[in-house]
């Protein structure tokens, strides 16, 4: 699991790319309060080496919570800049750090 960060100098965008893989799913999607957790909104394309990734412009100079959802499942990704504990779900949230 990761998440990688290109900040664009002509406008306050930063390309985040989220990134799975080792995981033997149908359909891998990224929710988060940028998509408001809707789990058809940012579904992550799988390659032929295994590898899920999807990529999003997300304004910079802000915090993202997030989580993936592999077949209805949700994981935590274990790079998150930190995590923030969500009463609603009981249950940690990534935090991402633009």
């Amino acid at each position: 699991m990761s998440v990688s960060k290109k900040y664009l100098k002509s406008k306050p965008v930063c390309k985040v790319t989220f990134e799975l893989q080792d995981l033997d799913a149908e359909r891998v999607a990224v929710v988060g309060n940028f998509n408001d957790w809707d789990m058809n909104a940012t579904p992550l394309k799988k390659f032929k080496n295994g590898k899920y990734k999807a990529t999003l412009d997300l304004e910079s100079a802000n915090s993202y919570e997030f989580r993936y959802i592999a077949d209805g499942s949700y994981i935590n990704d274990s790079e998150a800049d930190s995590y923030v504990w969500n009463e609603y779900a009981s249950a940690e949230n990534c935090v991402l750090e633009l």
